[in-house]
């Protein structure tokens, strides 16, 4: 018997780097993943759900450059999606093998028929199905590039009889890896750049994750130009550490004193972000910006230079043409803020809360606290993801992952099945929301057949709490947001993970330290406060005012109980950030 098509795709795969498929097996995958159980190269992960799988491989791909996830026809195709939505904007490399229906069957109705190439259009950069033994390696090779090159998902089709099929070679390249590159702006815009910054009395750097690399080289421009540093939430673990001059994030989730640094500047550099919150950026200062892709320049504020390149060849070669600053006034003010912001949010994470209403800031600072100096952080999407921007700190080894720019429920799990496989050895804690976990309940089946020793944190808040401030704010009573949870830590133990809970905030401390002492997978529910408030940066007049209304609405509902609680959370978490 010949080498199959399958064959052909585990080869090339796990030349490409990829050690793992994750997927849940079934007909038009079959032969998939037997040339796995033949190859023995690569690694076939059985997830309960596709969309966890997708999540899992987004991870893998972010932490070690190049993933790869499955589904079989039809329900495993769609599955997929809200993880390639996530892994595409994130640009995290991920190939997705997407099997059909038998290839003679195509636009017939067939049995779990779906079209591949409309339903991941959005959600890839390069989406194919092959019909041929003499088309699939080149797709394959295609796809792998694009992935690699461009850090996109690529789609590539595979329809189950063609997998089963004789492989052809291929006329071109099985696969060529990825090259390093020197990008960066030419000479003269360098100049003019250079020209902006030594004419600015009032600098502040502003970093997304594409400034990544460019840790050392941002502070040494900083302490040139007598800059503060603000970033982004994707940002914060890889610019925050050995950063003197760093004044926390902007945005939903960020902090005053970086707010008010970006918008007392006369110029704003925006390094290696696409922030998506135009409403928090300056408009009363000059912008320049710097992007790999310069597609995205100027696309979230108005910008004065733009200058497409990475950012850390850019600064290695903007450093000399910058002179010397040596009024710091500007910079001193902006730190005396960071420094008050971060005493008073000091001062809210010591307050531990109550018997079934536990401060989540309080969690939050002592898993900080605790966990590793290399951990790996995921966060659910919502209030998870605010402890985890404000309490969580970078050590130049900490890793945060989480749908920052998809906004995904139910991703922290999932990722921390990635972050596990592709770091072995490595500490991952998962910061999950009782709203999130619920979703994708079922993997931790999968957490546990593969002994994977995540630790998942569950706030157990009763509520989709980020939900219920966005309706509160809008001037609505919350409404269909209280969750009836199960006991997190039951289902845990039911499916074979050790596992606690804890309602008494003196019991959290002890209870945190033997979950992270326990080898293999761990699992800690906590009562948190469910109205504990994520205030943003800038407070708008429409907000209290809309907050006001949805208290009285509660009130006049006979939920005057509920306004009493809410209202003296409320005092603390306004006090911490302010």
């Amino acid at each position: 018997m010949g080498k199959k098509v399958a064959d052909q795709l585990i080869e090339t795969i796990e030349q490409a780097g990829i050690k793992r498929i994750y997927a849940v097996t079934g007909d038009s995958l079959n032969e998939v993943n037997d040339a796995v159980r033949r190859h023995q190269t690569v690694q076939w992960v059985h997830v309960r759900h596709e969309e966890t799988g997708a999540f899992a491989a987004g991870a893998e791909a972010e932490l070690n450059g190049i993933a790869c996830c499955a589904g079989s026809s039809g329900p495993g195709h769609v599955h997929l999606i809200n993880g390639l939505y996530d892994a595409q904007r994130s640009n995290a490399p991920v190939l997705a093998i997407a099997s059909t229906c038998p290839s003679s069957e195509f636009g017939t109705g067939y049995f779990q028929e779906t079209d591949t190439i409309r339903l991941f259009d959005d959600c890839s950069g390069y989406n194919q199905v092959a019909t041929t033994p003499v088309q699939f390696p080149r797709m394959l090779q295609a796809a792998l590039q694009h992935t690699l090159h461009n850090k996109e998902v690529s789609v590539i089709g595979l329809p189950g009889d063609l997998a089963a099929a004789d492989c052809v070679a291929s006329p071109t390249a099985s696969f060529v890896p990825p090259s390093r590159t020197v990008c960066r702006p030419a000479d003269d815009e360098l100049h003019k750049l250079a020209g902006m910054i030594n004419a600015a009395g009032r600098v502040t750097i502003y970093c997304g994750i594409g400034a990544r690399e460019a840790h050392d080289q941002v502070v040494r421009l900083s302490a040139k130009i007598k800059a503060p540093v603000g970033y982004s939430f994707k940002a914060k673990m890889a610019i925050q550490y050995d950063n003197p001059n760093e004044v926390g994030m902007t945005g939903l989730l960020g902090l005053p004193s970086a707010f008010a640094a970006m918008h007392a500047a006369d110029l704003l550099l925006l390094l290696g972000t696409d922030f998506p919150y135009e409403s928090f950026m300056p408009d009363e200062c000059r912008i320049a910006q710097v992007d790999i892709r310069p597609e995205r320049i100027g696309r979230r504020a108005r910008v004065d230079l733009g200058l497409g390149g990475d950012v850390r060849s850019t600064l290695e070669a903007l450093l000399p043409l910058v002179a010397e600053k040596t009024d710091d006034r500007f910079l001193r003010d902006q730190l005396k803020i960071y420094d008050k912001v971060r005493e008073n949010m000091a001062s809210v994470a010591e307050k531990r809360g109550t018997e079934d209403n536990i401060a989540p800031e309080y969690v939050a600072s002592l898993i900080d606290r605790l966990a590793a100096h290399d951990a790996i952080f995921t966060v659910d999407t919502g209030m998870c993801c605010v402890w985890g921007a404000r309490f969580l700190t970078a050590t130049g080894q900490r890793e945060m992952l989480g749908s920052f720019t998809h906004g995904s429920m139910a991703n922290a799990m999932p990722q921390a099945i990635g972050a596990a496989f592709a770091r072995p050895g490595r500490q991952v804690v998962a910061l999950c929301g009782d709203g999130g976990l619920s979703m994708m309940l079922g993997d931790l089946a999968t957490i546990v057949q593969y002994k994977l020793p995540v630790k998942l944190v569950v706030f157990d808040n009763r509520a989709l709490g980020m939900v219920k401030l966005e309706m509160e704010v809008a001037g609505l009573p919350d409404w269909q947001t209280h969750m009836l949870n199960p006991d997190f830590a039951a289902v845990a133990r039911a499916m074979g993970m050790e596992a606690f809970s804890v309602s008494d905030p003196d019991q959290v401390e002890t209870t945190l330290r033997e979950a992270l002492a326990t080898e293999g997978p761990v699992l800690v529910s906590i009562k948190t406060d469910p109205n504990a408030l994520a205030m943003p940066p800038r407070i708008e007049f429409s907000q209290m005012k809309g907050f006001a209304v949805a208290m009285a609405k509660l009130i006049l509902a006979g939920r005057a109980d509920e306004v009493l609680d809410t209202a003296k959370s409320n005092i603390k978490h306004i006090w911490g950030i302010l």
